[in-house]
């Protein structure tokens, strides 16, 4: 492994390769260890628990976009909790071993996961809409129009 800092992921390379993205990491292995006394069931939640989602404003709206391949909206939940928190949350089912199965490799995650986003005061939560398509899941917060200050003019006497 070279010293090099890893910023496109965990590629393991030469050691003598003067082009390795790859850094030495003296706690590799030990989140493995310390998950170790951690039920399984636990484990499997906190897999698929950092369901990456994007959140960006328009003009319009805030949108948040979620990559949830595999999932059909039946297992994605959409609330508003409290006025001004979206909570979006779901499970992916663990795929059932039959009796003759031979698995080789398990990469795919399942289990929980549950995001949060606090909403600014400009959202129209009562307004809010959901739509999954093609494992990609999209909300739209509307936004309250802007009050732009009125101007009024005023007559100068003299």
């Amino acid at each position: 492994m070279s010293l090099i800092p890893s910023f496109f992921g965990n590629r393991r390379t030469n050691v003598f390769d003067p082009f390795s993205l790859d850094i030495w990491d003296p706690y590799d292995g030990v989140l493995t260890s310390a998950l170790s006394n951690v039920p399984a069931s636990a484990r499997e939640t906190s897999q698929f628990a950092n369901a990456r989602i994007d959140w960006k404003e328009t003009p319009e709206a805030h949108v948040f976009k979620a990559d949830l391949p595999g999932l059909k909206k039946e297992e994605v939940k959409v609330e508003v909790e409290e006025g001004k928190i979206l909570q979006i949350s779901g499970e992916r089912s663990k795929e059932q071993e039959e009796k003759n199965d031979k698995w080789h490799r398990i990469e795919r995650s399942s289990g929980r996961f549950l995001r949060r986003f606090r909403l600014p005061d400009n959202a129209k939560v009562d307004q809010v809409k959901a739509s999954m398509e093609n494992g990609v899941l999209t909300v739209t917060v509307p936004k309250e129009e802007e009050k732009k200050p009125e101007a009024k003019a005023i007559d100068i006497s003299g």
